[in-house]
């Protein structure tokens, strides 16, 4: 079943889907970042570059750029595949840096990069 007027079937509605999911979740934790500075808790090995404040407006930004380029994904525009996938790794790595803070939230959000990744590199190719 081909796409009809350049919009993605199939493993893109599901990567479109899990990144606004994303963009979601990462908005959520970078509002409890920034309103609740107690909210994760920390031993010695924390975040080594930001306090928590910072790193929460960070995860809210890229929460807000992953939800928009989800929903970009899911009109069918071609750059957000290729955008979508920087962006589900750049959470990637952002989520194990932050592991040591939250690891049960950290572990969620980088299978749901993961997922993304698979859908958009392995099986993205029927979005043309």
């Amino acid at each position: 079943m081909a796409a009809q007027n350049n919009t993605p079937i199939g493993w893109g509605y599901f990567a479109s889907i899990m990144m606004v999911v994303l963009g979601a979740f990462e908005g959520i934790a970078g509002l409890a970042g920034i309103f609740k500075d107690k909210f994760y808790l920390v031993g010695q090995n924390g975040l080594l570059l930001f306090n928590f404040r910072t790193w929460g407006w960070i995860s809210l930004v890229l929460g807000i750029v992953a939800l928009m380029t989800g929903l970009e994904l899911m009109r069918g525009a071609m750059w957000a595949k290729m955008f979508t996938v920087f962006l589900a790794v750049i959470s990637l790595v952002a989520n194990m840096a932050f592991f040591n803070a939250y690891p049960w939230w950290s572990f969620m959000m980088m299978i749901v990069d993961l997922f993304i990744i698979y859908a958009l590199s392995v099986r993205g190719g029927e979005m043309r």
